[in-house]
């Protein structure tokens, strides 16, 4: 039924034609819209007109509400209920139609707003003279997590500390006593508190002692600060992972196996030397020396090596009964083992690095080597 022409209100029967012919018409006008394939906002201008036609005060749905009034008594309510379901199915099909040209609308949008916040390589070389491409990690990263690899595939956790510290857990609980060495103000960084910056990861294995019950195995990675004079091999901030295993019956064969197994992936070699040599800390007993064959030199002497041949990698031993106790541990029933990892010692073996300054310059000339 066109919209122009005024139905005929003398039965019940006849509004339900005219609603069928309305539907259908408006179904056509919807389905006519639909393969235009319009813009989105053609599209809704043009179901705004739709609406009007169908559903408008001037709408020929509006006529035949008007007209019930003419109907019998006892037609009006199948007639009104008629013209009630036929405007609940128009302004159904209007919102859904809608919905979907406002859903592309947005997809459109954002397509073409749309911005690749990852910035690959080509756009940054053409775009930015001061980049070189995208960022990477920092070579201590690197070596730091694939020593976490290492040690995670062997069943080890994970820890890390403050690196402001109280003296308990940088010395006291380390078995340093007050007078050592160490201790000094020429060694160590103090604060006006009275606290100090770390001087060793050692004291996130006090903390790790202290929150673990044995059997456990753990790791500590991170920046330690000591008072050095700077040098080729020497310097005031660097890197540290410490290590320690606690269980019964824990011998120095354990010890080695572990050092051997890190060295042989960090550096993917089984020809590195190594040597196992005695030495005193205070944290330890006994105490070793883990040297490493210099890789800058291959053991010919250079300012790395300090012309020896021979690189001072890490310290380490059994661990000390008085350190058990002071994290809880009776030193009669447990035994243990720990060392500290000199990082950026390893890295410059690792990279055949002749100047620990590097790591810590922010030169992007030396860290864009390492993509």
């Amino acid at each position: 039924m066109a919209a122009d022409q005024e139905p005929s209100a003398s039965s019940a029967g006849t509004f339900q034609q005219a609603a069928d012919q309305l539907k259908s018409a408006f179904e056509s006008r919807l389905e006519a819209l639909s393969s235009q394939g319009a813009s989105p906002d053609d599209g809704l201008k043009a179901l705004e007109e739709i609406r009007i036609q169908f559903t408008g005060k001037k709408s020929e749905l509006s006529t035949l509400m008007a007209s019930l009034k003419d109907l019998p008594k006892s037609e009006k309510g199948q007639a009104g209920k008629t013209l009630n379901l036929l405007k609940r199915d128009l302004e159904l099909g209007i919102k859904e139609f809608k919905q979907k040209l406002e859903e592309s609308k947005k997809a459109a949008e954002l397509a073409r707003e749309w911005i690749d916040v990852t910035l690959d390589d080509t756009y940054l070389a053409s775009n930015t003279r001061s980049h070189r491409g995208l960022g990477s990690l920092h070579p201590t990263t690197r070596i730091q997590y694939e020593i976490e690899d290492v040690f995670t595939s062997l069943g080890f956790d994970i820890l890390d500390g403050p690196h402001i510290e109280t003296e308990f857990y940088n010395f006291e609980a380390l078995n340093i006593h007050e007078n050592h060495p160490a201790r000094d103000m020429q060694d160590t960084f103090y604060l006006k508190d009275g606290n100090l910056l770390r001087t060793h990861t050692s004291t996130i294995q006090v903390r790790g002692m202290m929150n673990n019950k044995p059997p456990f195995k753990v790791i500590g990675p991170g920046k330690v600060f000591r008072c050095e004079k700077i040098d080729a091999s020497h310097e005031s901030t660097f890197h540290q992972l410490e290590g320690m295993m606690v269980d019964k019956d824990i011998k120095v064969a354990h010890l080695i196996y572990f050092m051997k197994t890190l060295l042989s992936r960090i550096f993917d070699r089984d020809d590195l030397e190594v040597r196992l040599r005695p030495g005193y800390f205070p944290f330890v007993e006994p105490g070793f020396e883990l040297d490493i064959r210099c890789l800058i030199c291959e053991g010919k002497g250079c300012s790395v090596c300090k012309q020896v041949g021979w690189l001072e990698l890490l310290p380490c031993g059994m661990s000390h009964p008085n350190v058990l106790r002071a994290g809880n541990i009776d030193p009669d029933e447990y035994s243990g083992f720990a060392f500290g990892l000199g990082l950026d010692r390893l890295v410059m073996m690792r990279f055949q690095i002749d100047d620990i300054r590097h790591l810590h310059s922010a030169d992007l000339r030396f860290l864009q080597q390492f993509p």
